[in-house]
């Protein structure tokens, strides 16, 4: 197999020996003028290192696939990458009562910069790079003959800027069986409507499940407000735990209009409680004008950091979010708050709330600290794949 080889800048080598799976621009010493998805072969002082995909159309210029020179980019090596992964869900996954996870967590399966998510035997595929879309039929081939349960595959990365901007856009029909607009999942006993087709991301944030399982334990008996709620995960679960009343709010109406209908399917009178189509930010300050309270406060924003230059202000907005929502926390309540945002560490997170409480002038007790499940891997040589922080506390 003739292969394209880059050279690597002196020393950087050792970084992706270590595991590391990113390769930015300044690295290489001369970028090729190839298509995106070209197979290349990172080396240095002639030695081989790495073989990844090329994107020239991303800072990251290459993802590395394998550290095994003898190891081809093929449709075998995409069906062991798939059937590793749904061996490590079905070893660390409690699947009793829940038929949806992520199957593969880009880095985090070795496939950088892909994204499937299973629900209920449909595949929803997002390619976060220009440099796999050469590979996407392999990848559905992959998933069709390594997933047995797998009904059908829904793409998702082929949507307007804009679109992605916001987190949505339009999926078709890969391969198999037609999914229906909405694709009713089971979690943990819960169920939910999917719209895998149009819904932020793949449709669903599943990468919140335990959590969601917490808050049901967490609700009994509390009055809930469920801030950035989408489609009401937070709230059903709430709901279902025996909570006292659950207000749910988002700037999509969309999502709050699925959220009643997720509160229906599950047997909860959705009257019985408040949804609202709203600004997060203009409700909360309403409700501290109005001297409103809650015994459960819910934070679950969408990314404040997408690059790197807007870290800080991310941080300042955590702590400004948190000490605005602490305002509308009972005494002996809770706030379980929320961070996407990859850039912003766990540190830096909790340093924003620690903030809000001095801000605010409470004491706040730290109940619970999670991080992502085990569908959503980090390895160790990437740090950035830490993305999902989520904390529990305590105002005494």
């Amino acid at each position: 197999m003739s292969v394209l080889k880059l050279s690597l800048r002196t020393g950087l080598g050792k970084h992706i020996r270590a595991g590391h799976p990113w390769v930015f621009r300044k690295a290489i010493e001369h970028a090729p003028k190839v298509p995106a998805g070209s197979v290349v072969d990172l080396v240095e002082a002639g030695r081989f290192v790495a073989r990844g995909y090329f994107d020239p159309l991303s800072p990251i210029s290459v993802r590395v696939l394998t550290r095994d020179a003898s190891e081809a980019i093929d449709l075998c090596f995409f069906e062991r990458k798939v059937a590793a992964a749904l061996e490590l869900r079905r070893a660390l996954i409690d699947l009793e009562g829940t038929d949806s996870f992520r199957l593969l967590h880009g880095e985090g399966d070795g496939l950088p910069g892909v994204v499937v998510d299973l629900y209920a035997g449909f595949a929803v595929v997002r390619l976060y790079s220009a440099g796999l879309r050469p590979y996407r039929e392999m990848l559905v081939e992959a998933l069709s003959r390594r997933v047995p349960e797998l009904l059908g595959v829904i793409g998702r990365d082929e949507v307007p800027e804009q679109e992605e901007r916001e987190g949505k856009g339009s999926g078709r029909m890969l391969w198999g069986r037609p999914a229906p607009e909405l694709i009713e999942i089971r979690e943990r006993g819960a169920r939910f409507w999917v719209d895998a087709y149009g819904g932020q991301k793949t449709g669903f944030f599943l990468d919140q499940r335990e959590n969601r399982a917490l808050i049901r334990r967490l609700a009994r008996g509390r009055e809930v407000l469920n801030c950035f709620s989408f489609t009401g995960g937070f709230s059903v679960n709430a709901a279902l735990g025996g909570a006292r009343s659950v207000f749910s709010v988002d700037q999509d109406a969309g999502a709050i209009a699925l959220a009643r209908q997720n509160f229906e399917l599950n047997g909860l009178d959705a009257a019985a409680h408040d949804f609202l189509a709203a600004d997060v930010f203009e409700l909360i300050a309403s409700f501290r004008k109005e001297g409103r309270t809650f015994d459960l406060v819910i934070l679950d924003p969408p990314a404040f950091a997408k690059a790197q230059r807007a870290v800080q202000a991310a941080i300042d907005g955590y702590a400004s979010l948190n000490r605005q929502a602490l305002a509308l926390v009972r005494e002996g309540g809770l706030l379980a708050t929320a961070s996407c945002s990859a850039r912003v560490s766990p540190e830096a997170f909790l340093g924003a709330v620690k903030e809000a409480a001095y801000k605010v002038g409470v004491d706040l007790a730290l109940v619970e600290e999670r991080y992502q499940p085990p569908d959503h891997p980090i390895r160790l040589q990437f740090p950035e794949g830490r993305y999902l922080k989520f904390l529990v506390l305590g105002l005494p």
